[in-house]
């Protein structure tokens, strides 16, 4: 499974990759493989939107489950990914390219201070694996 070093990580399975105050956000390798082939996303949140720290921001179906997908930080919408209502599949192919959800400016960069590095993240999940 991939796990770019260059992201930060939650312990739900989000990914963030920040460039200065802006940061593009989706869900992580880990994930897509745990839901197995998805079906339907449905994004919570529109542009300007601002959310808080583990606000839902969007909503995943998959052929075996439903998941949440949450804020990692806090800030504004810039974008979302629309290709995804009708390209649900790209959370599985490219879920760090093409797959990402949203974009969005950080209200208080030091939120990701709290997130896991790609090392940390990949030995949280090998505890869960055990």
């Amino acid at each position: 499974m991939e796990t770019p070093k260059a992201l930060k990580y939650t312990k739900t399975d989000e990914w963030i990759k920040v460039d200065g105050d802006e940061a593009t956000v989706g869900i992580s390798d880990y994930a897509q493989d745990q839901l197995s082939d998805i079906v339907y996303v449905e994004l919570l949140v529109d542009e300007d939107d601002t959310v808080t720290k583990g606000d839902g921001i969007a909503t995943i179906e998959s052929v075996k489950a439903a998941a949440d997908v949450n804020a990692p930080v806090s800030g504004t919408i810039l974008a979302i990914n629309e290709d995804l209502e009708d390209a649900p599949e790209k959370l599985n192919s490219d879920p760090y390219q093409s797959g990402w959800l949203i974009k969005m400016k950080l209200d208080d960069p030091s939120e990701l201070d709290d997130l896991m590095s790609a090392e940390d993240y990949e030995a949280y999940n090998e505890e869960r694996e055990a």
